[in-house]
């Protein structure tokens, strides 16, 4: 279970949570809800989002649910350091649409004495860990895993099926591209829609 902490001004070191799963599982709800509970408590927040996501807004980091917070787009992942100056918190919105010095700058920032908050996708659509994510999560000191609901069976959901043909890695989407699937689910998805192949990761 985790057990959320505060600012600790007496340890000179911060940490990393990262909050993780497939589309529409609560991701970017959960980290507004911290991020909003570490601006209740005063302490000092910055959110950063990659420049790419303009789905909702070009500035804000907006759920599913239309929750928002004020963020900075960024067009890459060093900016956050040159950006990130005199503040207790740093939330990160979609991690797995930057760079693989993600790693880097989040771990910095922890040894900075920051209190780092990561969201992101864990897999891609084709059910592979998506970009700097494994990473991310192996260095950090706590990861939520959140799920979804299965649209076809009502399980818990933590595979991101997209319904488009496109087979570009970055696709920005919403319903109408994306469905979230059971293990079971999205197998049988995937085998219905390449039915030559067998195994749908390649």
């Amino acid at each position: 279970m985790f057990l959320e902490n505060t600012v600790n001004h007496t340890e000179q070191f911060g940490w990393i949570e990262v909050i993780c799963g497939s589309m529409f599982s609560g991701k970017t709800e959960e980290l507004i809800r911290r991020l909003r509970r570490a601006q209740y408590a005063k302490q000092r927040v910055e959110i950063f989002k990659p420049a790419v996501d303009t789905r909702y807004d070009d500035e804000e980091v907006v759920s599913h649910n239309a929750t928002r917070i004020r963020s900075t787009p960024v067009p890459a992942s060093s900016n956050i350091l040159l950006l990130a100056n005199n503040v207790d918190v740093v939330g990160i919105d979609e991690a797995q649409f930057f760079d693989d010095e993600i790693v880097a700058v989040c771990n910095d920032l922890a040894n900075r004495g920051i209190r780092v908050i990561v969201a992101g996708l864990d897999m891609d659509f084709k059910g592979n860990p998506f970009g700097p994510m494994p990473a991310l999560m192996a260095t950090a000191e706590y990861v939520t895993k959140v799920h979804a609901v299965c649209t076809r069976t009502g399980n818990l959901a933590h595979y991101s099926f997209r319904k488009s043909e496109s087979d570009d890695l970055v696709l920005l989407g919403e319903t109408q591209e994306y469905e979230p699937l059971s293990r079971a689910a999205y197998f049988k998805a995937m085998k219905d829609a390449n039915p030559a192949n067998e195994e749908p990761h390649e």
